[in-house]
């Protein structure tokens, strides 16, 4: 199956998208008072979240890279 060019960039761009935000959202998580109790061990609100935000890494990742091939695919074809 061959993808146009619009949708593999737009698959390209959300995976770039999804790591941009995520990388955001775990920063802001670590400085969560939330995220530890006060002799730091981590509470299940930070483990809730970071699992959240790997299964995002992962999935912006693989369609990143669906995107990517994609692209490939179509400047393959055309040479």
């Amino acid at each position: 199956m061959r993808m146009s060019r619009r949708v593999s960039l737009f698959l390209l761009a959300f995976g770039v998208w999804s790591w941009i935000i995520w990388i955001t959202f775990v920063k802001n998580l670590s400085g969560s008072d939330n995220a530890f109790t006060p002799d730091g061990a981590p509470t299940p609100f930070f483990w809730v979240h970071l699992v959240l935000a790997v299964v995002s890494f992962v999935l912006g990742t693989v369609i990143g890279v669906i995107g990517w091939r994609g692209l490939r695919a179509d400047g393959a074809g055309k040479r």
